[in-house]
């Protein structure tokens, strides 16, 4: 697994190539951009390292398949692309030790495989690694309970701190709230002691009423 180097006259000549070359969408690629100075008299130019996403998918799924055989872990396991991310599903009669305690264990697989790819290719991937269905109830209920929160807020316009998340849940919360009215979410806090606050905010309508 390599990044493939494409340049051109302007950032879009170069991406276009890059989609070209790969045969890709731009929402099948990962991909980084920079500027290449010009020299004496001459125009700068820029320059994109591309990879595609499935490819990166297909790393992730060999080093997990390394990494359960040293755990003495017997697992299947499917992936899939969606919205950049890459999500892969395991399947083991020892989800508990793949899970752990509060989800630690499956934290530090998905951490290792990220670190993986970033010595290799120099980027973090979006990875979203689960055991069966583990982090899709645990997502429904981080989403669910931060919409009822932001109700409470809403009704006394008091601000209110969530326990401490990683940065993945960090964005699950930031992100179903985005579209409740007079609400704002903000991280505070230093790692490993990182949380949201869940606020009120006046919208400019209610000011000038």
């Amino acid at each position: 697994m390599k990044l493939e180097v494409f340049e051109g006259k302007t950032k879009e000549d170069a991406l276009n190539l890059a989609l070209e070359s790969l045969n890709a969408k731009e929402s099948e690629i990962f991909y980084t951009e920079e500027e290449v100075k010009g020299k004496l008299f001459k125009a700068a130019t820029y320059k994109v390292n591309a990879i595609k996403i499935s490819e990166i998918a297909e790393f992730l799924k060999e080093k997990l398949a390394e990494l359960l055989k040293n755990m003495n872990i017997d697992c299947k396991f499917e992936s899939s692309v969606r919205d950049e991310q890459i999500n892969i599903k395991m399947y083991s009669d020892k989800n508990s030790i793949l899970i752990g305690k509060n989800g630690q264990t499956l934290m530090a697989i998905q951490t290792i495989l990220r670190q993986m790819v970033h010595n290799e290719i120099g980027m973090y991937p979006y990875i979203l690694l689960d055991v069966e269905n583990y982090k899709e109830k645990k997502i429904s209920n981080l989403e669910r309970n931060a919409k009822r929160i932001a109700k409470e807020v809403l009704k006394t316009k008091i601000d209110v701190s969530l326990d401490n998340m990683n940065s993945y849940e960090r964005r699950i919360v930031h992100n179903v709230l985005t579209k409740f009215k007079n609400i704002s979410t903000e991280s505070v806090g230093e790692e490993p002691n990182r949380h949201i606050v869940i606020k009120y905010v006046e919208t400019k309508d209610m000011e000038e009423e």
